[in-house]
């Protein structure tokens, strides 16, 4: 097994930063109706609030959702609102370090999704 696949299936099998977070500043909830796979994203800003201070998520699928979205929720801890904008899908599938399948798209990206419809929603609310 190489070292991409090992280091997926470690944030599979203990994902980072998974739980609940009390107190978030917004939350986001996103469905893969394709394959079943759900994430739902708590993000805390810092006391500035365009920094994150922390951030947890819960969900369910397969290894790659729930991996992609370990790594990215590691990546954007104590990233302002302005570089998770500028987090790409190529980003996740460079953290992911193996080919994602066709098939498979939409559940790297969930991750991703759910982070930045949170962030934009809670920009909206906030700063409209």
């Amino acid at each position: 097994m190489d070292l991409y696949r090992e280091i997926l299936l470690d944030h599979y099998k203990n994902p980072r930063n998974f739980g609940k977070l009390k107190d978030a500043d917004f939350e986001h909830k996103e469905f893969n109706a394709s394959c079943g796979d759900e994430i739902s994203i708590a993000v805390k800003l810092d006391a500035s609030r365009k920094r994150v201070a922390e951030l947890k998520f819960i969900g369910k699928g397969c290894a790659i959702s729930q991996a992609a979205t370990s790594m990215l929720t590691s990546h954007a801890k104590g990233k302002t609102l302005e570089e998770l904008h500028n987090i790409t899908k190529e980003d996740i599938f460079k953290m992911l370090g193996t080919e994602v399948g066709a098939g498979r798209i939409k559940c790297a990206l969930i991750g991703l999704k759910t982070l930045m419809r949170g962030v934009e929603q809670w920009e909206g609310e906030k700063h409209g």
